[in-house]
């Protein structure tokens, strides 16, 4: 059993992975602005602003693991890669690993080709600011960490989201930074998502990297 911190552990992502984290045992902890409409039971909710080091500090000190599931927006719009540079530099000194709820546009279409990012021209306006800077987090702020933060930067298909829910399917398909299904993106539920996270976090066996997890 591990100490699992779940910053923004209402969301979307979150909360499935808290709920994932809670049924195979794990002592989890989740940090939001708002209390879950549907506690998961034995996991401990605190209210919070994950842009405050100090309530972020109080979190993070003694886990065993930092889940990071904010999204780059709202509140968040402006000061999200802060939060999230703030987030790496406290697991970092906890000893802790760092996983990311990543996006899908940092991936890749195939090995070395550019990143989906590079080009949004099929993309809404406007969220092209939160896509970018979703994406420059782990382009650019991750791989700059020291190296003696271990963290894992787990992409979903394109088609995640409360927008576009998914029955379960019990199962999942794991990529590295190349799309799993690079000719539509692809799409996964919650619940198959944070199914592959926990397996992810469990065996260990990526660091300081990026992965895709589809259905």
């Amino acid at each position: 059993m591990s100490r699992i911190t779940v910053i923004g552990g209402t969301g979307y992502a979150g909360s499935a992975i808290v709920a994932e984290a809670a049924a195979r045992g794990h002592q989890v902890t989740a940090l939001s602005r708002s209390q879950p409409a549907e506690p998961v039971g034995g996991v401990t909710y605190t209210r919070g602003d994950a842009t405050d080091e100090a309530t972020l500090s109080s979190v993070i000190e003694g886990a065993d693991i930092v889940v990071a599931a904010l999204a780059p927006r709202g509140p968040l719009a402006t000061g999200f890669r802060d939060a999230y540079r703030t987030i790496a530099r406290l697991a970092d000194a906890a000893g802790a690993p760092l996983y990311v709820v990543g996006g899908y546009s940092s991936l890749r279409p195939a090995p070395g080709a550019d990143r989906f990012v590079s080009d949004l021209g099929d993309i809404p306006a406007e969220l092209r600011a939160g896509i970018l800077t979703d994406a420059a987090f782990v382009i650019e702020d991750l791989p700059a960490t020291p190296a003696t933060l271990d963290w894992v930067y787990v992409s979903p298909a394109r088609q995640f989201g409360a927008h576009a829910p998914s029955a379960p399917r019990g199962h999942y398909r794991l990529g590295d930074e190349v799309a799993v299904r690079p000719e539509d993106g692809g799409s996964i539920g919650a619940a198959d998502y944070a199914l592959g996270f926990l397996d992810l976090i469990e065996k260990a066996e990526h660091h300081r990297t990026q992965v895709n997890l589809g259905n």
